[in-house]
């Protein structure tokens, strides 16, 4: 796991990288110029493109202007810069680099107004980290000039206008970035859906800051990271058995929703587990035995009659539905006081009925997307709001709570908020969840702890989706539960 860092606590680290590499601030800038131009060849390798750089008097216009000229040395030929001088003071650094820029490449056109040429890629190097108010005046005027222009923007670590952190400003005035170019570790507001005002895709790009020293900083954030996963996951032994894998139990599906039972529980057989279950309507049985010969049947009807210490885990909600026979079944499985992975109606039923929330057990999981957490929690007017509220209820609640979107938050009882990066938009289709739940409530049963079971199937889950979208745009939920061998097979090489 890495830790996410807030502005302030990124300039404490280029603080101590410098005093402690050493290296003076003037290198350490060089530094990330070099990392921004490599990025930028690769998205942009032809060396006719009209480039103009955009550049603030602080720091990050600092990073433009040693961008300029070493894009000018790498052999782009079409490049001016374009001084945004708005204050009577510059940082040292961007002193040094303008000077540098035109003792090194005289033949760079440097102005004071922007006037964008046709086709022109706008290099934004503005501002920096670290703003938490709108922009104002001379420089609002230019950002929006620049968003109006049509043109291809890269911005400089951050778009100007954009905070790093807190909640995201609406409506959003900063720049709209197609390509936002970071140093060292993504910022934190980059994973909220409010990020998508300002930027379409970021790279993030190290520049030599001590990663020792981010990894001892507090951070309640952490992001996932695949050596993470890796070092998590068990390797399957010589002489395992199915019993060695668990028994799982899936609580699942209704007459008209038997999909969903299906999705989870060919997910959690796909994802390693060694026994499951579904405990589905007597109507079902038929396309279980057809779609999942592997899986074992158990009537709904004698499910509050049968012992249930014999499952490792049990999973509850896909298509489950919300009448009364289903709140007493779930009022049931609460009460025997075991951790459970409880997503869809389960949440339904739960936000429909308060009370039950007090209920669930310490150590399980629930998986809300935005309506059913909202609906469970209260509503939201962003999703700083909301994170900062699932980290509240994890911690009182004692559960795991998985938030889910494009970068899923996964708030453990610690406090700490875990963002995965894996999965894309073509994973957008119904039965998605219902996959996932699978795959969580198959790691469980499998003895991981909730807090690793969790992290283990969102960041596997949105892994089998990223390798599937390279080849498809669209993925369906049934292709994607049967792809997740391959992931795993991947991590027991």
């Amino acid at each position: 796991m890495k830790n996410l860092l807030t502005a302030s606590q990124i300039r404490a680290v280029d603080a101590y990288t410098i005093q402690h590499q050493p290296i003076a601030s003037i290198d350490l800038m060089e530094q990330a110029a070099l990392a921004f131009v490599a990025a930028f060849v690769k998205a942009y390798p032809n060396q006719q493109e009209a480039v103009l750089v955009a550049c603030g008097q602080g720091n990050n216009g600092g990073d433009g202007l040693a961008i300029a000229r070493i894009l000018a040395d790498r052999g782009f030929s079409n490049i001016r810069v374009c001084l945004a001088q708005f204050s009577p003071n510059s940082s040292a650094d961007y002193k040094i680099n303008l000077e540098r820029l035109k003792k090194a490449m005289p033949s760079i056109s440097i102005v004071s107004e922007l006037a964008l040429l046709r086709d022109e890629i706008v290099i934004d190097a503005l501002l920096g980290s670290g703003l938490n108010k709108p922009l104002t005046g001379e420089l609002a005027t230019l950002v929006s000039t620049i968003n109006e222009s049509g043109a291809t923007i890269v911005s400089v670590d951050v778009p100007t206008g954009f905070s790093s952190e807190g909640e995201i400003q609406s409506p959003y005035q900063g720049i709209k970035a197609d390509l936002t170019i970071s140093f060292q570790l993504p910022k934190i507001n980059f994973f909220f859906p409010e990020s998508a005002k300002a930027l379409k895709k970021f790279k993030v790009m190290p520049i030599g800051l001590d990663e020792n020293y981010i990894q001892s900083l507090p951070s309640d954030l952490k992001l996932i990271t695949d050596q993470f996963v890796g070092d998590t996951l068990k390797p399957r032994e010589n002489f395992s058995h199915k019993g060695t894998y668990g028994h799982a139990l899936v609580v699942a599906g209704n007459t008209e929703t038997m999909g969903a039972a299906l999705l989870a529980t060919g997910a959690c057989l796909h994802s390693g587990v060694g026994l499951v279950t579904a405990c589905i309507p007597q109507s079902g049985l038929t396309a279980l035995n057809v779609s999942l010969p592997e899986a074992m049947f158990l009537n709904r009807q004698v499910l509050q009659q049968t012992t249930l210490n014999k499952y490792q885990a049990i999973a509850v909600g896909p298509g489950l539905g919300v009448d009364g026979e289903q709140i007493q079944l779930l009022d049931y499985l609460l009460a025997q006081n075991e951790p459970l992975v409880l997503d869809a109606d389960a949440l339904n039923i739960i936000a429909g009925n308060k009370h039950l929330l007090k209920k669930i057990p310490q150590q399980s999981i629930i998986t809300p997307h935005l309506k059913e957490f909202d609906r469970l929690f209260g509503q939201h007017q962003n999703w700083w709001q909301r994170v900062e509220t699932v980290r509240q209820k994890a911690k009182e609640l004692h559960i795991v709570i998985v938030l889910k979107n494009q970068y899923t938050f996964i708030a453990l009882p610690t406090g700490e908020v875990c963002i995965n990066p894996t999965g894309n938009p073509a994973m957008a289709q119904g039965g998605m969840g219902d996959v996932l739940t699978g795959m969580i409530v198959s790691f469980m049963a499998q003895g991981y702890t909730c807090e690793q079971a969790a992290i283990l199937g969102v960041y596997l889950h949105g892994k089998t989706g990223d390798a599937l979208a390279e080849k498809r745009g669209v993925i369906a939920a049934s292709t994607l539960s049967k792809s997740i061998p391959k992931i795993l097979r991947e991590y027991n090489q």
